[in-house]
């Protein structure tokens, strides 16, 4: 019990210095854009294929059970529905933290290890501002529009699926998707998405900002990074969806 608050205390502590950094001045300009390449588009090609494959398969599930009910028609709004409001958020996400996460833990984990951050302190640059607060500010700000995208490339999708089944046109199909979806929906979609990213960042940098113990501690940063941020995801997931909720009541 007093080791997990003891981690409670460093883990806020690590987050209200994160704040603290974000404002002051100087800041790292160049190397938040150049983690907004390395987290946004070397992420493109499996949110894309991971976006276009869940379109389809939420779609041929998704078809039968309306059929018992006479339903299609229905479709494209379920369709949109369940993105924007769920899977684009949620599993943009997942695949973040798996792939962007463990990649953030262990790059740290190994500077930590190997002195590097040590010798960037002697060296008079802050590794907390660079390392850190770049990786964070990155996360924070590129899952969103990664969520958005991935929203898109699951209608796109969707309608070829639906296209292919009752021939319906693009006009038709996204004029039916979107009649349900309004700003309430898109701006949930941002702030969960943001929440998300904030949350890897942490997680990944935080376990590799305090890894020991060589290699094996690098291994355990990454694995401790993907593990605990997919499962605050889903606690955040469900404390965001239960406010929505008791708002639109």
């Amino acid at each position: 019990m007093r080791v997990f608050f003891l981690r409670i205390y460093d883990i806020t502590q690590f987050i209200g210095r994160f704040f603290k950094e974000a404002f002051v001045p100087p800041y790292e300009y160049k190397e938040v854009l150049n983690q907004f390449f390395e987290i946004g588009i070397r992420s493109l090609s499996i949110i894309t294929l991971t976006g276009f494959i869940t379109g389809v398969v939420f779609t041929k599930q998704s078809r039968s059970s309306l059929a018992g009910f006479g339903a299609t028609a229905w479709l494209p709004s379920l369709i949109a529905l369940a993105i924007i409001r769920a899977l684009a958020p949620l599993v943009t996400a997942l695949i973040v933290a798996g792939k962007v996460g463990s990649n953030i833990g262990a790059e740290l984990g190994s500077m930590k290890v190997t002195e590097q951050i040590d010798a960037m302190e002697v060296s008079s640059t802050n590794p907390f501002k660079f390392l850190v607060v770049s990786r964070i500010l990155a996360t924070t700000c590129i899952v969103p529009v990664l969520a958005i995208y991935m929203g898109f490339m699951g209608m796109m999708g969707a309608f070829l699926n639906v296209y292919r089944n009752e021939q319906t046109g693009i006009t038709l199909f996204f004029q039916q998707a979107f009649s349900r979806i309004d700003f309430l929906d898109i701006y949930v979609l941002v702030l969960k998405s943001a929440v998300y990213g904030f949350t890897i960042g942490v997680t990944g940098c935080f376990s590799g900002y305090q890894a020991e113990h060589g290699t094996v501690g690098v291994g355990k940063a990454a694995n401790t990074s993907v593990v605990v941020s997919m499962f605050l995801i889903f606690v955040e997931e469900m404390i965001i969806v239960s406010l929505v909720n008791n708002y639109l009541k």
